[in-house]
């Protein structure tokens, strides 16, 4: 057994205590062969520490494309070629888009704007999307609409959005490589505000940007940092026409290397499979990433990709003898 997993079964496992950017990386560098006990302790930690309900998440997007930021990776910014072009959703389809992802059984529905940060008209009509589906679905709603100000984060909380996600993407050293319209810096003061605010913290990123795997650690060791309630843990799905669009998708081993490295770097966050999954792991490497430390998947389609069908998860899941988490009004 490598050192680095018997340090990691005494402390993360034994004393819920994540692995520092050293470990890590030690965990991320794992043989081959030493990936089935880094996955089985991973998974061990995730049900010591999480226990074995999974989260499902749906997610909708209120306003698509014609962003005016320049994520390379990201099909919906306005100055790329990519074939996304802009819509708003309006606040039926909003509610209808809830009912179907409650009907999954669900508890959390994220409404997503691709925008740098809400204006006044995205802020109304979120007040009045969050209001219906509030009175219509049994469901907690969760919100993604870029940078935000400390009075919008004050109007969130009002109008009853338990958890905002704004994703890092990627480690601080390598954030200027991926986008140059704002700073990581930046982002981070959002998040910042959110956790001061109560709300939950959901931030995570995308994996196979083009980062060297210490920055992959490093940024594993920023999130630990951040320590957010929810990871999102994104695969790169190469868009069309944007300026990541050429690169190789993420070898399916280190996808699941990096899962188990996440998972004992942060012990206790719902570590989320978000989008890609599809694509890197298919079938079967999804399976191995559920046994391997996460516990919470996003169900159907993603924003400008597709996923798998929200019903094979659920059966996966059921197969797999993990329940589904309960809503919680306590959230």
């Amino acid at each position: 057994m490598p050192e680095i997993l018997d340090q990691a079964r005494t402390q993360v496992l034994g004393d819920g205590v994540g692995l520092d950017q050293a470990g890590i990386l030690a965990v991320l560098n794992l043989p081959d062969e030493h990936l089935p006990a880094a996955l089985q302790l991973a998974h061990d930690v995730r049900m010591r520490w999480c226990g074995p309900e999974v989260e499902v998440e749906g997610i909708v997007s209120l306003k698509t494309g014609g962003c005016p930021e320049d994520c390379h990776f990201c099909s919906q910014s306005g100055l790329f070629t990519s074939p996304v072009r802009s819509v708003w959703l309006d606040i039926p389809s909003l509610v209808e888009a809830a009912k179907q992802t409650a009907a999954t059984g669900a508890t959390e529905f994220c409404i997503v704007a691709a925008v740098r940060g809400p204006d006044a008209r995205l802020m109304k009509q979120m007040r009045e999307g969050v209001a219906a589906i509030k009175a219509e679905v049994d469901i907690q709603v969760a919100a993604s609409l870029g940078m935000l100000s400390k009075e919008q984060v004050d109007d969130l909380v009002d109008m009853g959005v338990h958890r905002y996600n704004h994703n890092l993407e990627t480690c601080r050293s390598y954030f200027p490589n991926v986008v140059t319209t704002h700073s990581w810096e930046e982002r981070w003061e959002t998040l910042r505000m959110v956790r001061d605010s109560g709300m939950e913290v959901c931030c995570g990123g995308i994996l196979g940007l083009g980062e060297t795997v210490e920055q992959r650690a490093e940024f594993a060791a920023q999130l630990a940092e951040l320590n957010p309630h929810e990871v999102p843990l994104n695969f790169l799905n190469p868009r069309p026409g944007t300026p990541l669009g050429d690169r190789p998708v993420v070898e399916g081993k280190d996808a699941l290397r990096a899962i188990a490295a996440f998972r004992l770097a942060m012990p206790r966050t719902i570590l989320r499979y978000a989008g890609g999954r599809e694509i890197t792991l298919g079938d079967l490497g999804t399976r191995d990433g559920l046994l391997g430390g996460i516990n919470a998947v996003i169900v159907g389609n993603y924003l400008t990709t597709l996923g798998r069908p929200a019903t094979a998860d659920l059966e996966l899941l059921n197969e797999l003898k993990m329940p589904v988490k309960a809503l919680s009004d306590t959230l």
